[in-house]
């Protein structure tokens, strides 16, 4: 582990600085996970093969680069190797004397076949952390199966509860799995890190797609003994939860407290609803909620879904729908300091999503942004022993790509 201190004119380092982690995984969960390590302070190595991560060729209104790219890699230097080459794997194995955390998602067939399978590197490393992101896991029938997030919000019911009844499934749009997953593989890889400060061994840390989004629906997974497949699972509330048009664009209201529902009732001027016995819990304005929901509606029309926003204040927990653009300039944003500057070699000044998490005392420094395909090659091998004629001469052999394939 490195040890990093504080510059007079710089904040304390994050909580993980000193420590150095080598991201060889693609797409978002895996990605993303290595990011909110950097977001801590680790210092992250992106190792894309020479094809690129396939995240840098999804479309995107940006011409220089993928927006989805800039977003789940921020923080990290970059670095490109063809680890189906023997040269490679020599560097990643230098890189990997210093290393702390390792981080990949392939199959589980594929580390042992590239030389880089757990049990290949624990006893050469007994400190690292190596973290396997998978689709379903490490057994089973469909561990080689490949997952990605849709396939597994479809697969363990997230779909059928989002839909209508009667109704379709439905897909929540956002990769919801693969950044819970990410989150994940952050906690997993910081706690295997915290494990390793009393027994100063490493260990193996699995996270899978099926396994966050079981969890995601940890309320939903509850079956008791003697239940039928019919039970409701689902934990939406119903009745006046929900969004609602308002004269103008539409609001989410949340009003399941009796102190909420008052409120609600009292704002809308609906008092009397707030003194009918027959609404006077969550339950039975559910079941009622075909004589609640018109005349709330109704009244809704009298403002704007903003004006609204501004009536019920914190008397009523709702939002206005906005789109993501808003985010950047909304003063809870602006003042949580949760949008950064960043300048992209490429794409320039521009702003992005800053840190997930604040510390108090060990805050870190700015996020950088995302690295260009190998940007960092000749900076990172010079760190590790490289002369310049070696990193020519693997250049030369295609272990280090000048550019995707």
């Amino acid at each position: 582990m490195n040890t990093t201190t504080a510059s007079a004119d710089s904040p304390a380092p994050g909580p993980l600085a000193g420590i150095r982690v080598l991201d060889l995984s693609a797409y978002i969960a895996g990605p993303y996970g290595c990011t909110l390590l950097a977001d801590m302070g680790a210092e992250v190595v992106k190792i894309e093969p020479p094809t690129g991560d396939n995240l840098r060729k999804y479309p995107s209104t940006l011409a220089a680069e993928s927006r989805a790219f800039m977003g789940v890699n921020r923080g990290k230097r970059g670095l490109a190797l063809d680890l189906k080459k023997p040269e490679a794997l020599e560097v990643l194995h230098r890189l990997l004397q210093d290393a702390d955390v390792l981080v990949h998602n392939f199959r589980p067939s594929v580390p042992a076949r590239l030389g880089i399978g757990y049990e290949q590197l624990r006893e050469r490393y007994p400190r690292l952390v190596y973290c396997a992101m998978t689709g379903y896991g490490d057994t089973g029938p469909l561990k080689d199966k490949a997952g990605y997030d849709q396939v597994l919000q479809t697969l363990s019911g997230m779909c059928m509860l989002q839909g209508k009844a009667g109704g379709p499934p439905e897909i929540l749009y956002g990769s919801v799995v693969d950044y819970y997953a990410a989150a994940m593989l952050a906690m997993g890889v910081s706690a295997a890190l915290f494990e390793r400060t009393r027994s100063g061994c490493g260990q193996y840390v699995g996270v899978s797609l099926l396994r966050s989004a079981l969890a995601m629906q940890s309320a939903r997974m509850v079956w008791a003994e003697g239940e039928g497949r019919d039970v409701g699972r689902d934990m939406r509330s119903g009745g006046i939860t929900g969004l609602h048009p308002a004269r103008e664009g539409h609001v989410y209201l949340s009003a399941n407290t009796p102190h909420f529902w008052r409120e609600l009732c009292r704002r809308t001027g609906l008092d009397a609803l707030a003194d009918d016995p027959r609404y006077d819990t969550v339950r039975k304005r559910a079941q009622h909620a075909d004589e609640i929901v018109p005349r709330l509606r109704a009244a809704l029309q009298q403002h704007t879904a903003l004006e609204w926003e501004a009536i019920f204040g914190e008397a009523v927990p709702c939002a206005a729908a906005r789109s993501v653009e808003d985010m950047f300039d909304h003063p809870q944003v602006l003042a949580e300091g949760l949008v950064e500057d960043m300048e992209h070699p490429v794409v320039g000044r521009y702003r992005g999503f800053g840190k997930p998490v604040r510390f108090g005392d060990t805050p870190g420094g700015k996020p950088l942004p995302s690295p260009t395909f190998g940007q960092h090659a000749a900076e990172i091998l010079a760190a590790h022993g490289y002369s310049d004629a070696q990193v020519a001469q693997l250049r030369s052999l295609g272990v280090l790509p000048d550019t995707m394939a």
